[in-house]
């Protein structure tokens, strides 16, 4: 099983998105995804239409060392598990203060699944934070994937999330994390800004760019609040074409 962390720890980037409509699309192409929604705010689990027990998450899991498979359900789409998100988890930024495991929990919960095999990838999505919950996201993944909106704060935000992942790796957390790519969201044609800071990023970090940009869409936006991805929100659409091409390039770069 492949684990990529989708980080940003600046909000509003399209992390959830992404997540969403990545691991959907992993799943109508016929692998096996397990999706980890690892944000309090449980995004993730409610723009999959998901209807989560307030128990269900992996706070139990990273307490007391239960089987992540405890808390794994069904959704709609063949091929596709998710472990739910909840306000519970914002707590465990206090429950494992001072724990000197506290980091490696969840890369020590999902090594059974890792090692079982019942998945091809697992896509885990991250709060815009840079606490313990996205820390231990990154130590727990193969590669991380960065969106990243066509702002020139964007740009900003890259540099801090470069710098935490390689704090990971000289740490020895996790020494085998890498950058698996930076998808450039919120892409405008029609405005130098969006061309500019595509153009630079692409300058400093060529290939680990995707080549597909996702464009500025009212319906990408709007599609998590009926609870539904872009490829059954408007399935013809630009937004859908676009993440389609993510997912080629994905497992691409991630064969499985």
């Amino acid at each position: 099983m492949h684990v990529t962390t989708i980080a940003n720890q600046k909000g509003g980037v399209g992390k959830t998105t992404t997540s969403i409509n990545l691991a959907v699309g992993l799943a109508n192409a016929g692998k096996r995804v397990l999706l980890l929604d690892f944000d309090p705010q449980a995004n993730t689990s409610s723009g999959l239409g998901v209807d989560v027990d307030d128990n269900v998450s992996a706070y139990d899991s990273l307490l007391e060392g239960t089987p992540l498979s405890t808390c794994i359900i069904k959704t709609r789409f063949e091929n596709l598990d998710i472990v739910p998100a909840n306000m519970d988890l914002s707590g465990i930024e206090i429950e494992l203060a001072g724990k000197d495991d506290q980091i490696l929990r969840l890369k020590s919960i999902l090594q059974p699944l890792k090692d079982s095999q019942e998945y091809d990838y697992c896509i885990i999505d991250t709060p815009p934070s840079l606490g313990i919950l996205m820390t231990s996201a990154l130590t727990a993944a193969d590669d991380v994937l960065i969106p990243l909106q066509c702002e020139w704060f964007g740009l900003e935000g890259l540099s801090k999330i470069i710098k935490i992942i390689f704090q990971i790796k000289e740490s020895g957390s996790n020494p085998k994390l890498e950058i698996g790519g930076i998808i450039m969201t919120m892409y405008d044609g029609r405005t130098n800004l969006s061309k500019s800071v595509v153009a630079e990023v692409k300058e400093y970090f060529g290939e680990e760019m995707y080549d597909t940009l996702i464009p500025r869409s009212v319906r990408i936006s709007e599609s998590p609040s009926h609870g539904l991805t872009i490829y059954e929100h408007d399935k013809n659409g630009v937004g859908a074409n676009a993440y389609l091409a993510v997912t080629k390039e994905f497992i691409k770069r991630n064969p499985s």
